[in-house]
């Protein structure tokens, strides 16, 4: 009976290079709330997702979380700390999760095989940099509704009769640590919208029924 890493490795849906990696790795399973990695720890492997979902996030010292991702089957995280340094960000598991671990002296023997990875790779890191820095200029530049509006409209896929649907079940909480801001300030945006008639929650789902306003 194939495994989940056949399965993964046969899905041509994922590039090549990180299938040939996966294979390399160490298959291990996690329940839902398992952290993966601690932001500060030091760490050698990285991890890349076979089933499931992991979360990469980073707590303040005034306990308010910061979401920077949400990575499912294909993806890797752990990348950053493969210079030796220590993890930049926390990785938890949002459901049952299948990973391949791949130590970093794996890694580099595959890149030294296949150099064409770490183009890859660095591209990777470019595009979760340029992610990170957005973030934090929308922090610094634009309100918690420009914030929530743009979050939303990232997330959303083509609905029902044009309509656009958050396909994840988010919590008000969830929200709030992705947008940065307070969980009581993302009820009180999303209940103004549900009001006028901008946003609509079917089965624990956001509906975005409308073009969202560009202020609130």
């Amino acid at each position: 009976m194939p495994t989940e890493l056949d399965r993964f490795v046969a899905d041509d849906n994922h590039p090549a290079s990180i299938r040939a990696l996966a294979a390399r790795g160490e298959t291990r399973r996690y329940r839902k709330g398992t952290i993966l990695i601690h932001e500060g720890d030091l760490g050698d492997s990285v991890f890349i997702v076979l089933v499931g979902r992991v979360k990469v996030f980073s707590n303040a010292a005034s306990d308010k979380e910061i979401t920077f991702g949400v990575f499912g089957p294909g993806e890797y995280v752990g990348e950053m700390a493969l210079d030796g340094g220590p993890r930049s960000a926390s990785v938890i598991t949002l459901e049952s999760v299948v990973c391949a671990v791949v130590t970093r002296t794996t890694l580099l023997a595959f890149i030294a095989e296949q150099p064409e990875f770490a183009i890859t790779l660095l591209s990777k890191v470019i595009r979760r940099l340029r992610l990170a820095t957005r973030d934090a200029r929308n922090l610094a530049f634009i309100d918690v509704y420009g914030r929530l509006n743009q979050c939303l409209q990232e997330l959303a896929v083509p609905g029902p009769a044009g309509t656009q649907v958050v396909p994840e079940r988010l919590t008000h909480a969830e929200l709030a640590s992705r947008v940065g801001c307070s969980r009581e300030m993302v009820s009180r945006i999303l209940k103004d919208l549900e009001n006028g008639g901008y946003v609509r929650l079917v089965s624990r789902r956001i509906h975005l029924m409308a073009k969202l306003p560009q202020r609130w």
